[in-house]
């Protein structure tokens, strides 16, 4: 890379950093972005999506056209960030480097990322094929908005690329360590059980919503999932909350309610789970209300995960871990148009105080983008 890459590399992502962008995103960074690459030869198209309280959300894809017949191949990411919180050192959205580090909120999840792509893209010759940007400002909070619209946008503009890299921050211990091919499904069920409120004294005049919502609670918590597969880990179910409201000591309460999630891996689907959660709380007189929130997805190791992977071991001399560790990201969505991976910088900093990324990783993470993105468009 070249020193003029280098300072490139940082300015776009001091630019991206400097607007802030609290999930759902609009306005100003797409502004910064779309300036970044109309000089690259790509068309922009953005949008609003979506009514309060989960939008709007602005979304944006851009694309430079190859020649007719060639591979497509797409970045995708988001601009917005979580709330940075207080006891920064300096502002979060005041981008300053510290050392070999970039400080501010995004530098990792994910403006950093996505600068490198934009730097990236900057060495790859408009004639290797086409090249797209996937870009939401609704990652970070309830993505109902988001990568979906933009995926109905690319469909019917006949935009669907071959490959995908999604840039979520993957890398562990070191730049280079781990690749996602894949994610854990996710479900949210709401539990309510309603009763009949009395007196402690007088139980049999009373109906405990509580007894009940405990006994379903454990049942549930019971339930045989799974022990895992070649590629994941077992699923689980944790009871993230319970809650009561009864001020009062000497008083049977009329409902109760909690809340679980469910993180699965590819032997089960969401709505099949979904069954098997409301038909407990209904034997136990309760209803559910479950969400989910993406399936399991595989992208099975082979000439997309090893195109990566040399890429990676080029410039790092590490060959990634294939992965479907952690949460869940937008490639939850992608996986449905074509194979998708995740990679990019070290995940440590991420959603904490004083975020921050080595510029020798974004300043490596540019190479191994351009080394991905000509791969990926060379002729079969």
């Amino acid at each position: 890379m070249t020193e003029t890459t280098t300072q490139t590399v940082l300015a776009l992502a001091e630019a991206l950093i400097g607007a802030p962008s609290v999930t759902p995103a609009a306005g100003l960074v797409f502004d910064r972005l779309e300036a970044m690459l109309r000089p690259l030869g790509f068309a922009v198209h953005r949008a609003l999506s979506g009514q309060a309280p989960d939008g709007p959300v602005e979304n944006l894809f851009a694309i430079r056209q190859g020649p007719e017949g060639s591979r497509h191949f797409a970045f995708a990411g988001h601009v917005d960030v979580v709330p940075p919180g207080e006891g920064w050192t300096t502002a979060p959205f005041a981008p300053e480097v510290r050392g070999e580090l970039l400080y501010g909120r995004g530098a990792v999840d994910m403006k950093g990322a996505i600068a490198a792509m934009v730097a990236a893209v900057a060495d790859v010759p408009a004639d290797a094929g086409t090249l797209s940007f996937i870009i939401t400002g609704d990652e970070e909070g309830p993505a109902r908005h988001g990568t979906v619209a933009l995926i109905e946008h690319m469909r019917k503009r006949g935009a669907v690329p071959d490959l995908c890299l999604v840039g979520e921050p993957t890398s562990v211990n070191r730049l280079g360590d781990t690749m996602k091919i894949g994610r854990r499904g996710s479900i949210n069920v709401w539990l309510e059980v309603e009763g009949r409120e009395g007196h402690v004294a007088y139980p049999h005049l009373a109906d405990n919503p509580i007894t009940r919502l405990v006994a379903m609670l454990a049942e549930l918590k019971a339930m045989p999932l799974d022990d895992g597969t070649d590629w994941f880990q077992a699923s689980n179910l944790e009871i993230t909350d319970v809650t009561v409201g009864n001020p009062a000591t000497n008083v049977i309460p009329s409902r109760a309610t909690a809340r679980l999630s469910i993180r699965f891996n590819d032997t089960h689907r969401g709505q099949e789970l979904a069954e098997r959660v409301e038909g407990i709380a209904a034997k136990h007189g309760g209803t559910a209300r479950p969400v989910i929130s993406g399936e399991a997805f595989l992208t099975p190791p082979g000439a997309f995960s090893a195109l990566i992977a040399e890429a990676v071991e080029a410039e790092t001399g590490l060959v990634p871990e294939a992965s479907t560790s952690g949460g869940t990201s937008d490639a939850r969505f992608l996986k449905d148009v074509c194979p998708v991976i995740e990679f990019g910088l070290c995940n440590a900093t991420m959603h904490k105080r004083d975020e921050a990324v080595a510029l020798v990783d974004l300043e490596a993470l540019v190479r191994i983008y351009a080394r991905v993105a000509q791969a990926a468009l060379a002729p079969d």
